[in-house]
């Protein structure tokens, strides 16, 4: 036979798109080319497959030998196309039997002696391949990852050779998961923090609806410390939402956590990071920081001082739940649903209003490093809240009736969350204008009370819905199916800085 077809999977954002590997041996001076819109990656497969061949004792023939990766339009990128293609030429120049190639998908790069080699975005292929009922060939090192697919039958293989002994039918591979052990959870508990109650209480409500949560204060209140708390409240990811959230890892060349991978996301990029850092970007599209931490949190620390730029950014991911990268040549879309939490001191020195009396700032000095963050920003946060400085008593002492735990918290959380999801599906922070309609109903006093808050305030239309959301939050966690003027007046009260236009 002088003709091979063999599948396997590109890469197209976190999908996974197929891609048929066609090979042709025929007569004509020894040549070997790949077509197919390859990289340059790609193109130096035909080297380490010529070295496989050979080193694994079989004839590379000495023909005119012509690659496709097909579709033609979709670029082809890494060494994942290496196992396919070998396989692809043995089986045209009759070395290996061709009758249930069809049956399988391969991913996995070569080295010179034949050996597979861990590719990344694994996660994606492995889902794509069990949607199409086939069985998966892979380097023995992505099984782990890999397996986290329920239902997909694996071939893991840690040489050419093993592989073509599998499909000729001499030796089958026998798949050999490895044992996943838990790992165990970081030593970090709400407990640790002392005193400040009323932020506790606002990480509580934002944990429960996935609202997004500002904190002002002075250095050394404990806002990193609160905000590194937090996924210890968060409910744990259903199985679709962790796929996705290991997918997008996967392909971004991070380890995924297969023993906790349940597990909400968690991301603090540094203040300097870039805008293609944090959103995503390159001249081939790769996800930033917003997608890694979908279906989790981002911690941005120090807000004013992020560039301007990097920070209106967000806008439109805060709202879409999706940020979509535009290239020349491409264009590719990244989930980007995730709970922003943010801190930043209330002026240049960090001391404007601290019982310290530390701080020199003029107002103008004020003003200037607070618009650093602007409005349209600030209108995307549901919650803005202080953070003081608790006093030295109960800093030695905590609270006397002793710190409540993560778990206790985690508890109402989960039960909170359970009831927005069987109410809408979703979480509160993520309902729709339609939807708040429908879900957030107020009494007279309650539309009144936040239309007296509209006008002194100066709130916009946004603000309004998410005050509704958060207010139904609340009203979930005190396990109440309407919204009281209590829980309004509560919701309201966390929207501390938001300016008249």
């Amino acid at each position: 036979m002088t003709l091979a077809v063999i599948y396997s999977r590109g890469r197209s954002g976190i999908e996974a798109p197929l891609v048929t590997v066609e090979v042709h041996v025929a007569n004509g001076l020894p040549s070997m080319s790949i077509v197919g819109l390859p990289e340059t990656a790609v193109k130096e497969s035909k080297d380490r497959v010529r070295g496989a061949i050979l080193n694994s004792r079989f004839e590379f023939p000495a023909q005119r030998i012509t690659v496709n990766l097909a579709p033609a339009d979709l670029p082809k990128e890494g060494g994942r196309f290496d196992l396919a293609i070998a396989l692809g030429i043995l089986a045209a120049s009759g070395q290996l039997p061709c009758t249930n190639l069809n049956h399988y998908e391969c991913v996995g790069e070569l080295s010179l002696g034949g050996e597979l080699r861990p590719i990344s975005g694994v996660l994606p292929i492995a889902i794509q391949v069990r949607n199409h009922n086939r069985k998966l060939i892979l380097p023995k090192d992505n099984v782990a990852e890999a397996a986290l697919v329920k239902g997909i039958e694996l071939v893991p293989s840690v040489h050419l050779l093993e592989i073509c002994a599998h499909l000729s039918g001499r030796q089958v591979i026998e798949p050999d998961y490895p044992a996943i052990q838990p790992m165990p959870e970081a030593d970090i508990d709400f407990a640790d923090v002392h005193g400040q109650y009323h932020v506790k209480r606002a990480f509580e409500v934002a944990a429960a609806g996935a609202h997004n949560l500002l904190m002002l204060g002075p250095p050394g209140t404990g806002k990193s410390m609160l905000a590194a708390r937090l996924p210890t409240i968060l409910p744990p990811l259903t199985e679709s939402q962790a796929q996705e959230s290991a997918a997008i890892a996967s392909i971004s060349d991070q380890e995924v956590n297969v023993a906790n991978w349940l597990k909400p996301p968690y991301r603090a990029p540094h203040h300097t990071a870039s805008a293609p850092a944090l959103v995503g970007g390159g001249s081939n599209p790769k996800p930033g920081e917003i997608s890694l931490a979908h279906n989790g949190t981002l911690f941005l620390d120090e807000l004013p001082e992020f560039d301007r730029k990097v920070l209106e950014v967000l806008r439109e991911p805060l709202e879409t739940g999706h940020i979509t990268i535009s290239r020349a040549a491409r264009q590719v879309d990244f989930p980007a649903r995730f709970q922003l939490i943010a801190a930043m001191n209330p002026c240049p020195c960090g001391y404007l209003g601290d019982s310290s009396g530390r701080c020199h700032c003029t107002s103008e000095q004020v003003i200037r490093y607070r618009a650093r963050v602007s409005g349209p920003l600030l209108d995307r946060i549901d919650m803005h809240l202080d953070v003081p400085r608790i006093s030295h008593e109960v800093l030695r002492k905590g609270s006397a009736q002793g710190e409540e735990t993560s778990a206790c918290i985690k508890a109402r959380v989960v039960t909170a969350r359970n009831r927005a999801l069987a109410r809408s599906g979703k979480a509160n922070s993520a309902l729709t204008a339609k939807e708040v309609k429908q879900l957030c109903l107020l009494t007279e006093q309650g539309h009144q009370l936040l239309e007296q808050a509209m006008d002194r305030l100066g709130l916009s239309h946004r603000a309004y819905h998410r005050i509704l959301k958060l207010a139904r939050t609340i009203a979930d966690l005190a396990g109440s199916e309407h919204i009281g003027v209590n829980h309004l007046s509560e919701a309201i009260g966390y929207r501390k800085l938001d300016r008249r236009s």
